[in-house]
């Protein structure tokens, strides 16, 4: 995920647990590649105990490159907000850490332009509750191989089928439009 087709943008965001996030977008048509990692944190290549200990500064993220051409950076900060809770700080349900703050990391001042609007919208919808930061992407690293798909890898296992499912289900019911059509 390294090299980015020229046609495709990047964009990466925190929503609690990446598990969570990047099953969701997994399912999104125009979503080309989808990985987990770790963002704007101080330490070089953390672990993965490391960023929970909460002493890495690191947000677990998805880094997603899409086709702007079939799905617009709107669309996936408009999935993006209803898939997590934009107002809780440092959580997400049970999971309890910085590492689970809810983030827009942008690749070009146009991205944080954009997204700007769409955070104005949210915060407005949220009474001003919301405590999801805007900031460029920094000091990216990649999760370890086995948190890569890790739903659809593990369904089965106890957070993926109680937590992981939920959010999945939210987003299929809530954007049918943007489903892949294989899905």
């Amino acid at each position: 995920m390294n090299s980015l087709d020229t046609s495709l943008q990047r964009i990466t965001l925190g929503g609690g647990c990446f598990w969570c996030t990047e099953a969701v977008f997994e399912q999104v048509r125009g979503v080309h590649a989808v990985q987990s990692g770790y963002c704007n944190g101080l330490v070089q290549n953390p672990s993965y105990e490391q960023v929970c200990s909460g002493q890495t500064g690191h947000a677990e993220v998805v880094r997603l490159d899409f086709d702007p051409n079939v799905v617009s950076l709107r669309e996936l900060l408009e999935v993006f907000f209803v898939i997590h809770d934009p107002t809780s700080l440092n959580r997400q349900g049970a999971d309890v850490g910085t590492q689970y703050r809810s983030g827009i990391y942008v690749h070009s001042p146009e991205q944080a332009t954009e997204a700007r609007l769409v955070w104005d919208e949210a915060q407005a919808a949220h009474a001003g509750r919301l405590v999801t930061e805007l900031l460029p992407e920094q000091n990216y690293w990649p999760a370890e191989a086995y948190h890569q798909h890790y739903y659809a890898r593990n369904p089965d296992q106890g957070y993926c089928a109680f937590v992981v499912a939920g959010k999945v289900e939210k987003f299929r019911k809530t954007f049918t439009r943007l489903l892949r059509s294989a899905v």
